[in-house]
């Protein structure tokens, strides 16, 4: 999931996200990972996925609200 925009992740189910998040943590763990022992080709992935995170997170904390609020 590349470049990936706020208004396509608004597309997708909570569930989707959600699991796109478990995807995103795990890879990002991996580039961590490979950062450590000095394998790490693209640092600014590990930047990608942590803003990638964020956004998803922030579609599914809107929608929780949007919930409350009727």
């Amino acid at each position: 999931m590349k470049n990936v925009k706020i208004n396509e992740i608004r597309e997708l189910s909570n569930d989707e996200i959600i699991k796109k998040i478990e995807e995103s943590k795990e890879e990002l763990f991996n580039l961590r990972f490979s950062q450590a022992t000095g394998n790490l080709e693209k640092p600014s992935r590990i930047n990608e996925l942590r803003k990638l995170v964020a956004r998803m997170k922030t579609v599914l904390r809107e929608r929780e609200l949007g919930e409350e609020v009727k």
